[in-house]
């Protein structure tokens, strides 16, 4: 076995941080991190490692609820439960990239505030890492979400989309459920870009990844944050963050276009030469046209898209950024103000 693939070394005590991404989580947070709680004292996984959960990261996503006062009063709660502010709302994949560098541990978990990850099953996903070696392993659900219909669907989908067209041939489904190896998590964190999707990110780095079957709990609130138009955005975010096999796959349809095309004028040369039905002009430019000029706007669209996010690269656009508590820095401006008169 090569030393370099070795996860950690020894027997010893190993060290977990919990990543998790706060949006609307103030109806399930506290009962999420209650849970979490036990597991800050040593546990033993089912094949026997030592593990602890070392600290918890709640990264406030400037979420509509409440989850701010309850992130305030779980950190007081609790000295592991370390809180990260971000100025505004830069979605999942930013949050959990920001958790992520503000943790220690030799091995980071992300999970989702619904309460839908369980998190005893961490222990199985890390028996996981070090039987197959895996830097990076992620949770096969063995039932489906507890989402909509249309919400699965359109999940497996992207994901299906994704494995098939776009991946470099891994054949393990992103979740946001994941354990990551420490140095690389925090590696790939510290220079990802915006617009980058996260699991795209750790593909770049990691080559050993792993699947561990879990059962997922129903969600903790009522509904899903997730609407149409989010789900879209990450799937786009997805395909833009795959590299240039887009590209790829956009040359290939005008490639195919203009042998397509090629053949249906072969067939009209060779329908008038041998006196067959003329095919009226009109139908024939108005088809063409349409098909041609789809296959063009489409190009263009996917090419713009790489253009937006070279261009916010270049200007400096930050993934995500990172501020005090907003309540400490309001009240610290009023002690100001009032000082001051």
């Amino acid at each position: 076995m090569n030393p370099e693939r070795e996860p950690t070394a020894g027997r010893g005590l190993v060290r977990i941080s919990v990543v998790i991404p706060v949006y609307s989580g103030a109806d399930t947070l506290a009962d999420l991190v209650a849970e979490i709680a036990a597991y800050h004292e040593p546990q033993s996984t089912p094949d026997g490692r030592r593990y602890i959960v070392d600290e918890v990261a709640l990264v406030w996503d400037r979420g509509p609820d409440l989850s701010d006062s309850v992130i305030r009063k779980l950190a007081a709660t609790y000295d592991w439960v370390r809180p990260v502010w971000l100025s505004r709302n830069f979605g999942q994949h930013a949050a959990t990239v920001a958790g992520m560098t503000a943790t220690g541990g030799q091995w980071i978990v992300t999970m989702d505030e619904d309460g839908q990850h369980n998190p005893a099953d961490i222990a199985k996903l890390l028996d996981t890492a070090y039987a197959e070696r895996a830097q990076l392993v992620y949770a096969a659900p063995t039932n489906k979400a507890p989402h909509s219909v249309l919400r699965n669907v359109a999940s497996h989908a992207t994901k299906t989309v994704f494995l098939r067209l776009l991946s470099s041939g891994s054949e393990h489904r992103f979740h946001s459920f994941r354990l990551v190896a420490g140095e690389p998590g925090r590696s790939v964190a510290a220079y990802v870009g915006p617009g980058v999707y996260l699991d795209v990110a750790l593909s770049w780095v990691v080559s050993d990844v792993a699947s561990c079957p879990v059962t997922l709990r129903a969600e903790g609130r009522s509904a899903s944050n997730y609407t149409t138009r989010r789900l879209f955005s990450h799937f786009w975010r997805l395909v833009i963050s795959s590299g240039n096999r887009p590209l790829r796959l956009v040359s290939g349809l005008g490639v195919a276009t203009t042998f397509l095309g090629l053949l249906f004028a072969t067939y009209l040369v060779v329908l008038r030469l041998t006196g067959g039905t003329d095919v009226e002009g009109w139908t024939s430019a108005v088809v063409t046209t349409l098909l041609v000029g789809g296959v063009v706007m489409l190009s263009l669209g996917v090419i713009a898209e790489y253009v937006g996010v070279a261009a916010g690269m270049s200007m400096g656009k930050p993934m995500y950024v990172v501020v005090r508590d907003p309540e400490e820095a309001f009240e610290q401006a009023g002690a100001d103000d009032a000082a001051d008169g």
